[in-house]
């Protein structure tokens, strides 16, 4: 699935999590990674990092549906996921095996995408998206990614 309609009828389903009421920050993060993981077949690992409050330039780890990772803080510049964060910049990586920066989380992953999340100008977390599958993301993927992060950038 990547087809214009099929991502417009999930972000509507993102825009629904967002607003609801009844369930904290994390609690929504997870069920925007859990929808994203199930709806969209090569999309293999869904999950937040989130800027550090306290420790300035790092992302930790949110939420995230997926193989459990050991990369659960990682600093400003370091693998695609820092570099995200540093540049500003969504990644679009569709072999991880051509990076020299890449983080391995599994030697299933082949490919990745990283969207930061802005919250008055700045970087506040990001998306990131492993996929088993060999160059699977498309325009049509970034488009639709940096949309959620938009849509996201509202609970922080």
């Amino acid at each position: 699935m990547n087809t214009t309609q099929d991502f417009t009828t999930l972000l509507a389903a993102v825009r629904q999590i967002v607003v609801a009421e009844d369930t904290d920050r994390d609690a929504k993060l997870y069920a925007i990674c859990a929808l994203l993981e199930r709806e969209v077949a090569y999309y293999d690992w869904v999950g937040f990092y989130l800027v550090d409050p306290v420790h300035a330039r790092e992302l930790v780890l949110g939420p995230f549906v997926g193989a459990p990772t050991e990369h659960t803080r990682i600093a400003f510049g370091q693998g695609i996921c820092g570099q995200a964060a540093d540049t500003e910049m969504t990644f679009v990586i569709q072999d991880v095996s051509q990076e020299t920066n890449y983080l391995s989380c599994s030697p299933h992953v082949k490919s990745e995408i990283v969207v930061p999340i802005f919250k008055d100008g700045a970087v506040v977390g990001e998306i990131d998206i492993d996929s088993h599958a060999l160059a699977p993301f498309s325009e049509a993927d970034n488009v639709f990614l940096e949309q959620v992060a938009a849509l996201v950038a509202a609970l922080f």
